[in-house]
């Protein structure tokens, strides 16, 4: 029974960590004068906010217009939104493009706090 709850308790926390590694790697992306920061967020979510750099394209228009804003696809590219699923389809967009250096940093607030907790 004791195994059970080992191993119960290790597979509901992989995907936390695998979470933590992504925000901690999009953190060290983020300083980084060669990185892009692309929020595929809502222009209005934009305007309430949002990381320092960010181009914000929506996660829809991503592939029609990150070749102005990227057009090496071995650029770093952080990604992000409100929850991490516009920006997995974002990612998913890109990826299919040939675009290799990728980060999907997830939600706005948890990289933002994320940032600031380095401060």
């Amino acid at each position: 029974m004791r195994r059970l709850f080992t191993t119960f308790g290790l597979l509901i926390s992989l995907p936390i960590m695998a979470g933590d590694a992504k925000l901690a790697a999009a953190v060290t992306a983020l300083q980084s004068p060669e990185s892009v920061v692309i929020d595929v967020r809502t222009a209005e979510e934009f305007a309430a906010g949002a990381l320092p750099r960010a181009e914000q394209i929506d996660y829809g228009q991503i592939a029609n217009r990150i070749s102005a804003i990227a057009p090496d696809k071995a650029t770093p590219i952080v990604l992000y939104c409100r929850s991490g699923r516009r920006s997995s389809v974002a990612e998913e967009s890109l990826r299919t493009l040939g675009y290799s250096n990728l980060i999907n940093a997830g939600s706005y607030d948890e990289l933002k706090l994320a940032l600031e907790s380095q401060d």
